[in-house]
């Protein structure tokens, strides 16, 4: 079993990404990322109570297309005037194998709080060229936007919905591993 360094670990964001994708007039999936966010967390060896939490500034998004990130600024959909930060905490930890587990926690989007579930992979710990003690994790959820509140949408002519309601997000982040 891979275990991982006990303590205070803070999400390296140089080298992460928090990612989504939404499916786009029901044939085509649009993805894009948020650029400004932070985390910390206190791991266990086996991870069994570790503690996460992750804040990201909704008005970050990019979707490499300026029009359509105005629009998800706006309060058709995250209202960052009104809710600029979207978060993240960690309620459970489970079924660490060694390489992959469970993570349960509330997700906050647009002042509404839910339960999800990621499914993680931790892609090990090492001590990178610089002296710095990293571990990368990979996790990954589906969630309904509509949900969190955030139900704009337009009808397709041949039937059907603009955008979908499920969106995948996708957390690919390295930490490095406090000073003690």
């Amino acid at each position: 079993m891979t275990t991982l360094t006990a303590g205070k670990w803070t999400l390296d964001t140089s080298h992460s990404e928090a990612m989504f994708s939404v499916r786009h007039a029901g044939i085509s999936r649009v993805r894009g990322n948020f650029e400004d966010f932070s985390g910390s967390a206190e791991f266990t060896e086996n991870l069994d109570g570790s503690v996460i939490q992750a804040e990201v500034m909704a008005a970050s998004i990019n979707t490499r297309n300026e029009g359509r990130d105005e629009h998800l600024r706006g309060e058709d959909f995250f209202d960052v005037a009104n809710h600029p930060v979207l978060k993240f905490e960690s309620l459970t930890v489970t079924d660490f194998d060694g390489e992959e587990f469970n993570l349960t926690g509330n997700l906050t989007i647009r002042g509404v709080t839910k339960k999800v579930e990621f499914k993680g992979e931790f892609g090990g710990q090492t001590v990178d060229a610089f002296g710095m003690t990293r571990a990368g994790f990979e996790a990954t959820t589906e969630i309904s936007r509509e949900d969190f509140g955030l139900t704009w949408n337009a009808p397709l002519e041949a039937g059907g919905f603009l955008v979908s309601d499920k969106v995948r997000i996708t957390l690919d982040v390295s930490f490095t591993k406090d000073e003690d």
